[in-house]
């Protein structure tokens, strides 16, 4: 007689009411095949037999891999929808295509450098509105209800600032006067912060940073309760061919599996680099959500669940200066993008923030002396030993070795 297979505990709970740590590992695997394989295959087919149980068609407009995913980030972030895109940038495309001619949106000043990119030259030539203003100045939430936009754009944390935005209060003005609020939350991740559950209507993460850890694909969503925006995400996703392909999908879903351990040891390393900076000479400022010095730690501290990863800090140096640091690190690579298991540096001003300009720029506080660290999950004091040796070659400059030797 064969062995049974041990039955489930009647006990057991629904997986909603597991906590996040547990959800991003056992969520998703609704589509895994009649083999009983532990991890989802990569469903690498571009159409499907018509008349599927499943529904499905073809892989523009859905497939098991987006599923899985879609499940995965919708229970991070307690969300009845999730639609994947093929990158963060096509996540922005999805909703703000959503929007006609005259439609006024109202977004943070301090806004990634791509999404004002594509407000300013794709969709204002198709007469959608953008003003920008400091969210983190409660005096602009009146003129939230005096503009009546149809969409209120934030960033919380903001790129590369850090401003934190009161993400509760601007809902609440917002939905006075029925306008919609986003919040780009690619910079905490649904682990660390979930907008929904603080008023927002939409949640927009770029999962190529700290969904999948690991730098290597792209990809986007954005998390919804309204069931208006959940449509408009999938048919954008379909109409507009936005969708990720299988493979990003599945390496996206299989990082988000150590999406918990990973943030815990990013944090620990960011704050302690961050209080590091603070005391060192030299450096002018440096933000942190989690630094008690950061002018918005208070409301950081009650909407977001840890500091996230990111640190920015302008080290005082002019662009020759700041240059010569970035080319003497070692462990930070000087390199776009942010989120990964590894240490990476970007230079704001000529990089993400490239397109935007510079009076602009300079009125954010995005001099050519400020830097932005995504931190790691490598041992912090060889971290900070690697911006030490780099900021000494930076505010020392050591004389040309064959001009010292030269007769």
């Amino acid at each position: 007689m064969s062995e049974q297979p041990p039955q489930r505990a009647q006990s057991n709970p629904p997986h909603g009411a597991f906590r996040p740590e547990t959800r991003a590992i056992h969520d998703g695997l609704r589509f895994r095949g009649h083999a009983g394989p532990v991890v989802p295959p990569i469903y690498a087919t571009s159409t499907f037999l018509h008349g599927n149980p499943d529904g499905y068609d073809y892989t523009r407009s859905g497939n098991p891999n987006f599923t899985n995913l879609e499940d995965t980030l919708a229970g991070l972030e307690n969300a009845a929808h999730a639609t994947v895109f093929s990158s963060g940038v096509a996540a922005i495309t999805a909703v703000t295509s959503s929007l006609k001619l005259g439609d006024l949106v109202l977004a943070e000043e301090n806004i990634y450098g791509c999404t004002f990119r594509l407000f300013s030259q794709v969709f204002e030539k198709f007469g959608v509105r953008v003003i920008y203003m400091d969210f983190s100045d409660r005096d602009n939430y009146k003129k939230i209800e005096l503009l009546e936009p149809e969409l209120v754009w934030l960033e919380s944390p903001t790129n590369p600032m850090l401003k934190i935005i009161d993400i509760e209060a601007v809902s609440r003005s917002a939905h006075k006067v029925g306008a919609s609020v986003l919040v780009d939350n690619t910079f905490c991740s649904g682990f660390v912060q979930q907008p929904l559950s603080l008023g927002a209507d939409l949640s927009l993460s770029s999962t190529t940073k700290y969904v999948n850890g690991h730098s290597d694909c792209l990809g986007g969503v954005v998390v919804t309760n309204d069931d208006s925006w959940g449509e408009k995400m999938v048919f954008a996703q379909k109409a507009l061919g936005l969708n990720p392909s299988p493979f990003d999908a599945w390496l996206i879903a299989r990082g988000v599996k150590t999406l918990a351990p990973r943030m815990h040891r990013h944090q620990k390393n960011a704050l302690l680099l961050a209080r590091h900076l603070e005391e060192r000479s030299g450096v002018r400022w440096v933000r942190y959500p989690f630094l008690r010095s950061h002018p918005q730690h208070d409301l950081a501290r009650r909407q977001m669940s840890g500091g996230s990863g990111i640190v920015t800090a302008d080290l005082g140096l002019d662009l020759a200066s700041t240059q010569r640091f970035l080319a003497n690190l070692t462990l930070f690579t000087f390199a776009e993008s942010l989120g990964g298991v590894e240490s990476l540096i970007c230079h704001p001003a000529t990089m993400t923030h490239a397109s935007v300009p510079r009076a602009i720029k300079e009125r954010l506080g995005i001099s050519d002396g400020v830097v932005r660290f995504s931190v790691g999950t490598e041992h912090v004091e060889d971290l900070i030993a690697d911006i030490e040796y780099a900021l000494e070659g930076a505010y020392h400059e050591q004389p040309d070795c064959l001009t010292a030797l030269a007769p």
